[in-house]
């Protein structure tokens, strides 16, 4: 049995909403009837009730207070007035939706999160004739950069390390620090 069901109520006994109805409209207070006075009024006119009365009565109360079957004023509890607004949800209100024009199909709606990159046909087509491949073990082998030709600008020469030279990774050690000459 789930934690949020009721116990099995006996079946001689009107739901617990009906029954509090009954008893504030019976008492007819001007300022509403207290839990008490409901619960004395249940007790005396439907007799057996269940042993867990009074969580399940304080349980109802404020559900049917929160929809707005009920109201509160002062620790009574009461019927809204015919005038009372009906108390709506919490959150923004929705949109009003805009009727739709006679024979047109309803718009579907947007597909939740964020859409699909665009697929690029070439990658597409390089993936399904490599699928049927085995793949290589290991890593796969760095791809070669073009060399550089002994055309290129002066500046890029000066700025980069001397020809033939290949720099390691990262950053150099610390007791080799470039200096500028003047």
């Amino acid at each position: 049995m789930a934690s949020n069901e009721e116990p099995p109520q006996p079946t001689s006994l009107p739901p617990y909403s009906e029954m509090i109805m009954a008893a504030i409209e019976a008492l007819n207070e001007k300022n509403g009837s207290n839990k008490s006075a409901i619960s004395k009024y249940m007790e005396s006119t439907y007799g057996e009730l269940p042993p867990s009365h009074s969580s399940l009565l304080a349980a109802h109360l404020v559900r049917m207070k929160e929809s707005g079957e009920l109201i509160m004023v002062k620790n009574n509890y009461m019927r809204p007035g015919p005038d009372v607004p009906p108390k709506r949800g919490r959150g923004r209100p929705p949109k009003p939706k805009a009727p739709l024009a006679p024979g047109a199909a309803p718009p579907t709606p947007r597909p939740r999160g964020r859409p699909p990159k665009p697929k690029d046909p070439l990658a597409a087509a390089v993936a399904k004739a490599a699928s049927g491949l085995p793949r290589p073990r290991g890593r796969p082998p760095k791809k070669a950069r073009p060399a550089v030709s002994s055309a290129a600008p002066a500046a890029a020469g000066a700025a980069s390390s001397p020809a033939g030279v290949k720099r390691g990774r990262g950053r150099p050690p610390k007791g080799l620090k470039y200096v500028h000459l003047e």
